[in-house]
């Protein structure tokens, strides 16, 4: 059932400048994009934008959390090398939300920033369902399991987030590869 009253038109209103500012984001970049123009697209003043988060960071942080919640609901399946090449291309298609991403990941290292309890957050909940692909695929005899899992799973996420970084500073360097590499490296040998 939809709210009624000053607080549903309210979060409406929110959830509006969330996608307004992931598609701006997306189409001009994170160093590019002015706050303003976010407002402008939502018919507000920047004042009137800024009443519907605690700061910047806060409206950033939550440009990210609706990004994570988008990309999750279009990949309810971890499905190892296939899901991260599948969100890696996303990232090289909206280089902004990537900038974002690593700009804001680097600030969320101070527990009093907004973002420090999203980025935990993320990361307590991807590498469990990374962990438990891997477990699954070593219970299949498909990838070695001299390893844990819990720590290939650290290593993954790891190289997913790196790469970006790569990319963003070079823009030849492909950012399916790793994935893909990682995976052969890690696929169990085969018996003769």
């Amino acid at each position: 059932m939809a709210r009624r009253g000053p607080y549903g038109k309210g979060e409406a209103k929110r959830e509006e400048i969330l996608q307004v500012a992931l598609e701006v984001f997306a189409q001009e970049g994170y160093r590019g994009t002015s706050l303003r123009k976010v407002a402008a697209r939502c018919h507000l003043s920047l004042p009137g934008l800024m009443h519907y988060f605690n700061s910047k960071e806060d409206l950033l942080t939550q440009v990210l959390r609706a990004r994570d919640a988008s990309a999750r609901a279009r990949h309810a399946e971890f499905k190892g090398a296939e899901t991260y090449r599948s969100i890696i291309q996303e990232g090289a298609d909206t280089p902004g939300l990537v900038e974002l991403f690593v700009s804001m990941a680097a600030a969320a290292s101070d527990p009093t920033h907004p973002a420090h309890g999203l980025f935990a957050e993320r990361y307590a909940e991807i590498r469990p369902h990374v962990t438990d692909y891997l477990r699954r695929r070593m219970d299949e005899g498909a990838l070695r399991s001299d390893l844990p899992p819990e720590r290939l799973a650290a290593i993954l996420v790891a190289l997913a987030d790196g790469i970006q970084l790569q990319w963003l500073t070079d823009r030849s360097v492909d950012m399916q590869q790793p994935i893909d590499d990682i995976m052969l490296l890690l696929a169990a040998p085969r018996e003769a």
